[in-house]
């Protein structure tokens, strides 16, 4: 059985096709997704990915949220469909409400890119069963607007009920609240992370293959149900 695994292109995405190559790579079945399509095309899973959608005119993910794709891959989310957040689709994810919180400016405001350790705090979701526990892995970081905020009860709820997904280590690079790299919803279908594992799937082209194994647990979690 072949897993077909969602990418959607927005005006303004960067890393939809390093997406499909990672699916790819992982053992999926690639599926470009246009924006403006209410067609899921009958995939099994969607990664939202990184860039610029609509050119963060409003706020970064403000305009895709109501992109017309968008409406299906909410209804499906909430169904249990595995969605795949990275970076700007992160943004997308909480402008949707299909996670809870908001990334704005980075502290200090400057634009990060570097290679960035991260902890694995939680391998029960469908993108991240492949991890062990508390394992440091490495994955490039790129963003200007990856600061990860809430209010104090929602961060103490994601603390308390296991929901936070990545942790950054050895610094943090943007401010995020209490660390935070990436979350789930209550389910696990649904993650978020301002990292791009999609450029940490071959030797050749990042700083390892740490990033493969979000794109294999998911492969392998359709393939298992």
């Amino acid at each position: 059985m072949s897993a077909r695994i969602g990418v959607v292109t927005f005006p303004g995405s960067l890393d939809d096709r390093d997406a499909l190559r990672a699916v790819k790579i992982a053992g999926g079945e690639p599926v470009p997704l246009w924006h403006g399509d209410l067609d899921l095309q009958s995939c099994d899973a969607v990664v939202l990915p990184g860039g610029f959608s609509y050119g963060d005119y409003l706020r970064c993910g403000a305009i895709a949220r109501f992109a017309p794709i968008m409406t299906e891959i909410i209804d499906r989310a909430g169904a249990g469909m595995p969605v795949l957040g990275i970076c700007n689709g992160f943004q997308v994810l909480c402008e949707s409400h299909l996670l809870p919180g908001a990334l704005i400016r980075n502290a200090g405001l400057h634009f990060t890119c570097r290679d960035q350790r991260l902890r694995v705090e939680n391998t029960a979701t469908a993108w991240t069963s492949e991890y062990a526990a508390g394992a440091d892995i490495v994955i490039p970081l790129k963003n200007g607007e990856g600061r990860y905020v809430a209010d104090e009860p929602t961060l103490d709820r994601l603390e308390g009920e296991g929901q936070v997904v990545f942790r950054y280590l050895g610094g943090n690079p943007n401010g995020s609240l209490r660390d935070i790299a990436g979350i789930r919803n209550e389910a696990g279908n649904v993650v978020g992370l301002m990292p791009h594992p999609e450029h940490a799937v071959e030797d050749l082209t990042g700083p390892g293959t740490d990033g493969l194994a979000m794109f294999v647990s998911v492969f392998k979690s359709l393939v298992a149900a």
